[in-house]
Formats: structure tokens, sequence, C-alpha cells
């Protein structure tokens, strides 16, 4: 029986190699499993480190992708390519020239400058931590600072949801709604645009309760999970984001990504 060849696909950038890897990982799941051994190269410099890598995938019977904005060493790239047998990819190349043909700009040839750390990410490392510090119901008080406070019983998807929206820069808090638990005082202190409550099909979310009940391990039967019980729960939400005010989202079958998406656009 003949053994098949490990796939192999080496990332070689002048920067991080993150976008070339992301692109290569995209495209391997189109294929088969999807699963492809990748050898990254980052930070290349020079012309001998190119001849090494190409060398190397020729051996492993690979390939090339590279994301190398210094026109010698794209070009180096090419010529070694050709030299060693190996097929190379050229991932940022046609996008350049694309604006240079059609914008008659010229590119800054700085590499990393996609990871450059501005403004923009720092308010995104504080929202994730705002999110995780405000994450159901445990501080309050960040309430009124919250660019969106979500509301919902539990296993409506408010910490994934937070965690998505806090990636994009939002300040979010989340509160579980319970019959037995009083809402918060801070709650009617903010304005209800600020406020989204989510909700969920009774069955659907008794099927969500039950399968995190038996992936910790406890009783599939429990209250939690009883459907008198969920509509008992989703009934009290529902009253309170009426007293609220408040947006309501179903969220049932949607995906978290199209959630936030509406959040955002105020869809």
């Amino acid at each position: 029986m003949t053994m098949q060849r490990k796939q192999v696909v080496y990332i070689c950038s002048d920067a991080t190699g993150e976008t070339a890897e992301a692109v290569t990982k995209a495209t391997a799941r189109q294929f088969g499993d999807g699963k492809v051994n990748i050898v990254r190269y980052g930070q290349i410099k020079h012309e001998d480190d190119i001849r090494r890598i190409a060398d190397e995938a020729a051996e492993a019977g690979g390939f090339i992708a590279y994301t190398l904005v210094q026109p010698e060493l794209r070009e180096t790239m090419k010529m070694e390519g050709v030299r060693a047998g190996v097929r190379t990819v050229d991932i940022l190349g046609p996008m350049m020239q694309a604006f240079v043909d059609t914008f008659h700009d010229s590119p800054h040839r700085q590499p990393g400058l996609m990871y450059q750390i501005d403004d923009e990410y720092y308010r995104r490392i504080e929202a994730i931590e705002f999110a995780i510090r405000c994450d159901d119901g445990k501080y309050v008080k960040g309430y009124e600072e919250a660019d969106v406070v979500l509301l919902g019983v539990s296993r409506t998807s408010k910490t994934p949801l937070s965690m998505v929206l806090a990636h994009k820069g939002l300040r979010v808090a989340n509160f579980p709604i319970a019959p037995e638990a009083k809402p918060p005082e801070e709650l009617f202190r903010i304005p209800s645009e600020r406020i989204v409550g989510l909700m969920m099909d009774a069955s659907i979310l008794q099927r969500v309760r039950s399968e995190h009940l038996k992936w910790l391990g406890l009783p599939e039967g429990a209250q939690y999970a009883q459907l008198n019980r969920i509509q008992e729960e989703l009934d009290y939400a529902q009253q309170l984001m009426n007293k609220l005010e408040c947006r309501v989202i179903d969220v049932t079958g949607k995906a978290i990504e199209e959630t936030a998406g509406m959040i955002m656009n105020r869809d």
C-alpha cells in the first residue's frame, strides 16, 4: 500500500505571514478534510532566506504562498520558484497592482501595515476587557458606560454575542434574566435604545439547555431544561423588556454574527 504524501504549504512574508496563512487555511477547507501542514516563515529580509525556503518546499513536495511587499523580494521568489521547480502564489501582488492600475496610486511598500497598533486596536482591547468585566451581570455599575446592554434568559448567547461586538469596538454588558433575580436599578437609568433583549423559541431553547446539561455531565431532566420552566422565564423576560421599552431580537436560528450585525446596523 502506498503512503499518501503529506500536503505542505510554506508561508513566506516580510511581515508576520498571518494574511497568507489565513488565505491558505480558508482555501484548504475546500479540499478533502481541510487539513494541511503549514510552515510559516515571517520577517523575511534577505534573498538567501527565500532560496532556502524554496529548496525546503521542493524537497517536501509543497508550494509557497507569499505576502512580500518589497518588489526585489517578490522577484526573487518568482525566480527561486522556477529554479527549484516549486509553485509560488503571490497573494498581495495582484491586488497591489490592481490599485496601481485603477487608482494610479503607489504602495507604501512597508511590511506589516495591516497589523500596526493604532487607536482602533486599543479601543477593541478596552472593549473586550469591558465585556469580560460586565459579563453575566457581574458589574452592573458599568451599564451606564456601556454602548449596548444585552438582556436574555440563560443560553440565549449573551456572552458570545458580547465578545463579537467587543471585537468590533463596542463596550457591551449583559444581564441574565430569571424570575427569581431582581433586575438592577441601573437598567432603568440608561436610555432604552442602548438595551437589546434576546428571545428564543422555547422548544429550541429547551434543546440547547439539554445539550448544555449533557456537556456538563448533569441530568438532562433538571428543571433548568423543562419546557414549562423555560416558558415561564421567557414570559418574565418579555415583561421586563416591555417595561424597559427596549428593542427585542428573536435569535432563534440566527448566527451570532448575524445578530451582531443587526445590533450594529439597527436593522
